[in-house]
């Protein structure tokens, strides 16, 4: 099975600053591997010995103290005292003193405390952008780790080898790694661009699942016409969205059967920066959207309605009236688990054929940077690099940071046991994902979910209403045969302070001119063909072109 990554993306403008005193990471107190001569001799200076990479405890002796500053979680109770901390303590004799940043305002407080020069031994899921880490980096606020990694890591060395793209993602232009990233391997996630229908009025109206655009078209009319849930009523809502839900924008799923459309709206071709608002393509397919909405199959709410309100439509009292709804789950539009049970019949439709053929939007970089940094004050940087190299650890610690305390929030699987992809499961939850709680950190560490340790969680004695299950499955047999060619993606780019300054005045108008001529195009506020040129030419006047051409640069210095 294929693999992907996950990345991120966003270009956070850092506070510039003047640092006096940095010392690069210098310390009185050195520190020694198992070497036993250098251990004794580093020892009687005072210093403290480590164990092997990949060994725990990591420290012999007295436990060593380090501080991390982290963003709070509604759902954790309280870092300080978690179980996990205190395992994870017991596990490396290493003692945490955690500053948690409050949640809404991590931003601010991160911004603040680089300003201020006075840091913690390592920042952990503050939202450190590719920018900062470039700036910060540069300026040795940011430990380099190339070499920490090299003489210290372990278990992320494991994971390179096994993923070297892992490593180039990570890598500033610079060629220095500034900061430890998060992998999280959701499969479905990969292939997030979906479509859901309602299955019932298919069969009522004894209709296929629509393949191409123009069965789809007729799809929706007769939902409309053709009083699907039977109570006599024109009252049908065919197809509606969300600007405000996973990936629930009307009109990103159908956009795909005319130009390559991620949601980034930016795509590579034969390696050249390309933007979809920019093609024809993206032309002919608002003007198909037009056509749906002309017809009275899109629901004019989709341009403003929030997340809740999409819901409601597909919980509607005690009728359906919600045909079909883009989202990366069905969850967008359906209660998972609700009363209704109306999200066990919403089904994936697969990528239409149109003028740009069946394309499934693919996400493979699925690596969330900046997840941890150690700064300069870190008196023993290689103490911090082996603790947030164990948490890649996917046996042992891995489990423990992200799903809770074993043999009370899940255990190990019984033989026979199949996992959410039909292999053999190794690990069953116990309690529900998602409640306050004080056993595990909810991914506010560095770790490494590969698609094997995600997958080989147990479907459950009813997998069938399992929410992994149906999404590995509908991800698996409707979309993964029309993935996207690797080679379109554009990778996650590091951009300079002075890049990503400008890029964020260029990106912000031109998004928001291009998010409100896709409403007004679909609607016939605007007509496409007698507005197209000056669209375009708005598009210039906004300076698209130099946002496509730093895009261009940095892309080119990557490869």
């Amino acid at each position: 099975m294929r693999r992907f990554l996950k990345v991120c993306l966003g270009v956070s403008i850092a506070l510039s600053l003047v640092l006096a005193g940095c010392n690069g990471g210098e310390s009185d107190a050195r520190i020694t591997s198992d070497d036993s001569k250098k251990g004794t001799a580093e020892k009687e200076r005072g210093g403290i010995e480590l164990t092997p990479p990949g060994t725990f405890p990591i420290v012999k002796g007295d436990p060593v103290e380090i501080t991390v500053l982290v963003k709070g979680d509604a759902r954790i109770e309280d870092f300080q005292t978690n179980a996990f901390t205190k395992w994870y303590e017991q596990l490396t004799n290493v003692k945490v003193k955690f500053e948690v940043a409050p949640h809404d305002s991590a931003s601010e407080t991160l911004n603040l405390r680089l300003a201020s020069g006075d840091y913690p031994d390592i920042i952990m899921n503050m939202g450190v952008s590719r920018t900062q880490e470039m700036i910060y980096g540069q300026q040795g606020v940011f430990l380099s780790l190339n070499d920490l990694i090299k003489k210290q890591g372990y278990y992320i060395n494991q994971m390179f080898d096994e993923k070297p793209e892992y490593k180039e993602v990570i890598t500033a232009p610079d060629g220095n790694i500034y900061a430890i990233p998060e992998v999280n391997e959701c499969y479905h996630c990969s292939l997030s661009v979906k479509l859901w229908i309602y299955r019932p009025w298919l069969e009522k109206l004894d209709l296929k699942m629509p393949q191409t655009i123009e069965e789809f078209h007729q799809v929706m009319k007769a939902f409309k016409e053709k009083d699907p849930n039977g109570n006599g009523k024109q009252d049908e809502i065919p197809l509606a969205g969300t600007t405000k839900s996973w990936n629930a924008e009307v009109e990103v799923f159908l956009m795909n059967s005319f130009v390559n459309t991620p949601p980034s709206r930016m795509y590579l071709d034969n390696g050249k920066i390309q933007l979809s608002y920019m093609q024809p393509g993206w032309k002919q397919g608002l003007k198909y959207l037009h056509s749906l909405y002309k017809d009275g199959l899109i629901a004019v709410e989709s341009f403003t309605q929030d997340g809740q309100q999409i819901q409601q439509l597909g919980e509607n009292p005690d009728i359906p009236i919600l045909g079909a709804f883009a989202g990366g789950w069905f969850g967008v539009g359906t209660e998972y688990g609700g009363p209704s049970g109306r999200w066990k019949d919403y089904t994936s439709v697969p990528p239409l054929e149109g003028p740009n053929g069946r394309m499934a939007v693919s996400f493979p970089y699925q690596i969330l940077t900046g997840k941890l940094v150690i700064t300069n004050a870190a008196k023993y940087p290689e103490v911090a690099m082996r603790w947030a190299d164990g948490f890649f650890d996917q046996k042992e610690v891995v489990p423990r940071v992200n799903e809770g305390v074993k043999g009370e929030d899940w255990k190990d699987a019984e033989p026979g046991m199949k996992g959410i992809d039909g292999r053999p499961a190794t690990r069953v939850a116990i309690t529900a994902y998602g409640n306050l709680q004080n056993n595990q950190w909810y991914q506010s560490s560095p770790s490494y979910m590969s698609e094997d340790f995600r997958l080989s969680l147990a479907a459950g004695d009813h997998p069938e209403e399992s929410n992994e299950v149906i999404l590995f499955n509908q991800s698996h047999d409707n979309y993964e045969p029309y993935r996207a060619p690797l080679e379109t993606v554009v990778p996650p780019l590091y951009f300079t302070e002075e890049q990503g300054t400008e890029l964020a005045d260029i990106e912000k108008t031109i998004k928001d001119f291009v998010d409100q001529t896709i409403a007004q195009f679909i609607t016939g506020e605007l007509d496409i063909d007698a507005e197209w040129v000056k669209y375009l030419e708005t598009l210039k006047g906004m300076n698209v072109d130099r946002l496509i051409e730093i895009n261009q640069e940095v892309y080119d210095s990557k490869k």
